[in-house]
């Protein structure tokens, strides 16, 4: 079903589609003389797409053809056709005129008469022309350029104010921030229709039916279950005599309950089934149909609507020996911690994302052991698919608003438009059990606390006309519309909370200590962890095969890490110097393109992993949630590129994205290690030991603990093997266990810094009932300092099993093919003598499978 039919709330009224388009560029005040040339084109589209497809424009994700496309958005464009209407559709009591996305500020001519005038990209438009409609119609919609129109904007209310990316003219515009380029996209403002354009005819018809599905406990069971239809329109009016019948069915189409009412309120104790989050029970889906009944019980109006039955809590509660509070979901008594991944839009092309990729990204996602996804304010408020699919999955949702790291106006024609807007998204989006958060933006406190214009002790709500006029929106009009339209969380931004955005006791936090900021090693993720760590990442190449799509045919001699092409297709200030910051602490690395990409995804994988195993360390049971969420920035892209994701344009998964896969499965175990240096007296620095000390935990998702085994095993790189013990464990349910501390077996107390200390890596593996369930070995830092052996890797291949064993260990293998990629099970593995490993490799058809490792001889 079309995601319009979900904003009109009708299923079943006479909707046709209108086609047969054209488009031209048009003479404007500021190109008057520009010829017109008429060419047919779809519609959703945007002016972009359909001048690539007539190839009247370069490929702009293809080497430095985004800045010869620039002219585009500071043009004016027009979209026309020519309708035939029905004698039925001109006998119909009514008929709307259904504009469902206009990007962005466009004029809507039918029969040569305006009918409506937009601004805002995120909003619908059902338009009444029941009286100008005729047998043959034209209908235009004139769009002028979006950049010169957020410009006039800005200079009539205000002028520019401060931002992260961009031109200060997008905070005047209710247009998708990230085309005006971000530090992972490029700059392309794409305009157009980028929703489809409907007739509809009808004499009655539903809207704005809203659904209250309740869950309680009851003995122990999360199955008191009640629905309320709190809201539901009759329009024009309820037709005399006319009565409404409403049908409640399950998944594979059985009736739950039946009755004709005027509102239902429905005990469904133990008739329906409680909906979770992925891993945490099952993911049942409902629908209920109203249909509106003649005096003699004929339908002459229906819609639909899905629903389930959850109760989700935001727990903000003081936590036993540390300051300020938790910050967790709790969805049906189960608190869930949050492992997931930031989402951009999937293309600066929306009309290029067709269903069937959004399900792809949600499958992704759920193979990654993730179980939720922040959808973030410089986009868009996604497509049903994307939502659909989470609802299905059981993917929590975090939803922001469209407000993005800047200080946004706020006047009275605005933000009347935000009103409309908000009510819209909040309308359409409480329908999903997925979606348990709206935020009212991205980073726009941190803004106002850069530039010193916010005032936390104000709190009259008097904003408009300060330093920081957006605060109306966020605290005022925001809240008001999320309570006021649906029972879901609303949280003022993203991050926010306690006496400023970046406090790491309250609230949600953007780390971004590693990267940017102080430039913190990854290894002090423990010290910079936050209640919830709404953002966080580190920059990666793409796959190699990625990495040649940005390059045109005879381009070639470009692909090397600095070239002009390269260095175009990452938008992050500075990446150059924080890239080789961590690289150059870390690794011996090479600068060829396969080898740069290598390393870089290598030190990605080896960052994140380690934020997620040692934020994961913090669940710590009911009451002492110290973390309970980490999401990535980000796990997609919207064009070829290097960025912070941990997944390509293509959907091509990096090594990153298995890493952090592997700290998400139900059972891990994790160590850390760091050296401690103890003077023999306060009058001494030349007297000192220095011990290598080691830590070792075990977590545990499920809600049923687990009794295992863990075997640790230390091996010199030089040496051979040194130590091996095993630690009985019983991992409590839904929480980390600490398991034990002491010094790295095998590495001796050392007494001066002259003394290089053994390179031992410990190895861990959790077992129970003869099973692995979860590894990870423990590697002496940095590894530039390190010889490393010839390992002694053999591959095995067998079908599409792929078997890897080691005599010594092994950082970091990646596995690859020549020609298309294969579908790999896992990736950037740590490797143990004695233990092999076994990955999959879909698609591998019989081809020699290659290996990169840190140490193999490249650098």
């Amino acid at each position: 079903m079309a995601d319009s039919a979900k904003y009109g709330g009708v299923l079943d009224a006479h909707r046709a589609t209108i086609g047969g388009w054209e488009f031209s560029r048009v003479a404007s005040e500021t190109e008057p003389d520009v010829q017109e040339e008429w060419a047919g084109c779809a519609v959703p589209t945007s002016v972009q797409v359909e001048l690539i497809k007539a190839g009247k424009i370069r490929d702009p994700y293809k080497g430095l053809n985004e800045w010869d496309c620039q002219w585009i958005h500071e043009s004016a464009w027009t979209f026309r056709t020519t309708f035939h209407a029905t004698a039925a559709q001109l006998a119909a009591p009514h008929a709307d005129l259904i504009l469902d996305g206009l990007d962005t500020y466009c004029t809507v001519l039918l029969n040569g008469k305006e009918i409506a005038k937009t601004d805002n990209m995120f909003l619908s438009h059902r338009i009444s022309v029941t009286r100008q409609l005729k047998e043959k119609n034209s209908l235009e919609l004139r769009f002028a350029a979006p950049l010169l129109e957020a410009k006039k904007e800005e200079a009539a209310n205000g002028g520019p104010m401060a931002l992260w990316n961009g031109d200060s003219s997008r905070l005047y515009s209710r247009k998708a921030q990230y085309g005006w380029g971000w530090d992972w996209g490029p700059v392309i403002m794409t305009i157009g229709p980028w929703r489809p354009v409907f007739l509809e005819t009808y004499g009655v018809r539903l809207a704005n039916l809203r659904i209250d599905s309740t869950l309680a406990e009851c003995d122990g069971k999360w199955d008191a279950a009640a629905l309320t239809v709190s809201e539901l329109d009759v329009i024009p009016a309820m037709p005399a005599g006319a009565k409404l019948a409403y049908t409640l069915t399950d998944g594979a189409g059985s009736v739950v309950k039946s009755e004709v009412t005027d509102r239902p309120r429905w005990d469904l104790s133990g008739k329906v089934e409680a909906w979770y989050p992925i891993h945490y029970g099952g993911q049942p889906l409902y629908s209920l149909e109203v249909a509106l009944l003649d005096r003699d019980g004929a339908v002459i109006a229906r819609t639909t609507q899905r629903t389930a039955f959850r109760h989700v809590k935001v727990v903000q509660e003081p936590l036993p020996d540390a300051p300020g509070s938790s910050f967790l979901f709790e969805v049906n008594g189960v608190r869930v911690f949050c492992g997931g991944s930031n989402w951009i839009p999937g293309d600066n092309f929306l009309t290029e994302m067709p269903e069937s990729r959004y399900r792809a990204w949600i499958d992704l996602l759920i193979k990654g052991n993730q179980n939720m996804l922040r959808v973030w304010a410089g986009g868009i408020y996604e497509a049903e698919a994307l939502y659909d699919a989470c609802d299905e999955k059981g993917v929590l949702v975090w939803q922001d608003f469209m407000f993005g790291c800047g200080l946004y106006p706020s006047y009275e024609k605005i933000n009347a438009s935000i009103k409309a807007e908000a009510e819209q998204a909040v309308q359409r989006l409480r329908t999903h059990p997925s979606v348990i958060i709206f935020a009212g933006n991205n980073e726009d406190y941190q803004v106002a606390e850069e530039k010193k214009v916010v005032d936390y002790d104000d709190n009259s709500g008097d904003y408009m006309h300060t330093k920081f006029p957006a605060r109306h929106i966020y605290e005022i009009l925001l809240p008001e519309v999320v309570k006021r339209c649906s029972d879901i969380f609303y949280w003022p931004s993203s991050p926010y909370g306690g006496k400023t955005s970046g406090d790491l006791t309250v609230g949600d936090v953007h780390q971004w200590n590693v990267w940017h900021g102080t430039q913190e090693p990854w290894a002090n993720w423990d010290k910079l962890a936050g209640r919830f760590v709404s953002e966080f990442g580190m920059q990666g190449y793409p796959n190699l095969r990625t990495v040649k799509e940005w390059f045109e045919k005879g381009q070639e001699d470009q692909m090397f890490p600095q070239s002009r092409i390269s260095v175009n297709h990452n938008k992050a200030d500075g990446f150059e110097r924080r890239l080789e910051l961590y690289l150059m602490e870390n690794f011996r690395h090479a600068f060829d393109m396969p080898s740069y990409v290598y390393y870089t995804q290598a030190m990605q994988a080896e960052t994140l992993g380690a934020a997620y195993r040692l934020w994961r360390r913090n669940w710590k049971g009911r009451g002492r949630e110290y973390t309970s969420g980490a999401l990535v920035w980000q796990i997609n892209d919207c064009w070829p590129c290097v960025s912070w994701a941990i997944c390509d344009y293509y959907l091509r998964p990096k090594p990153s994205f298995y890493a952090i896969a592997r700290e998400l499965r139900p059972f891990t175990v994790g160590m850390a290690r760091k050296e401690v240096r103890t003077n023999a007296s306060e009058m001494s620095l030349a007297h000192y030991t220095i011990e290598h000390e080691l830590e070792l935990w075990a977590c545990n998702s499920t809600l049923e603990s687990k009794k295992a085994t863990i075997e640790l095993v230390s091996f010199d790189l030089d040496a051979g093997e040194v130590a091996r013990s095993s630690f009985d464990v019983e991992l409590a349910p839904n929480a980390s266990t600490e398991v034990w501390k002491g010094t790295v077996p095998g590495q001796e107390t050392r007494t001066s810094l002259s003394q290089v200390p053994r390179p031992i890596v410990v190895g861990a593996r959790l077992l129970a009932d003869g099973e692995v369930l979860a590894r990870y070995a423990n590697w002496p830092e940095p590894w530039k300092y390190l010889t490393f052996p010839d390992p002694g890797l053999k591959i095995a291949v067998k079908g599409d099993e792929v078997t890897v064993t080691v005599e010594k260990p092994v950082k970091g293998l990646v596995l690859d093919v020549d020609g298309d990629e294969c579908d790999w099970s896992d990736q950037a593995l740590d490797l143990m003598p004695g233990d092999p490993q076994v990955v999959t490799a879909k698609g591998l058809n019989g081809r020699e499978v290659k290996a990169r490792y840190i140490g193999d001889g490249s650098a």
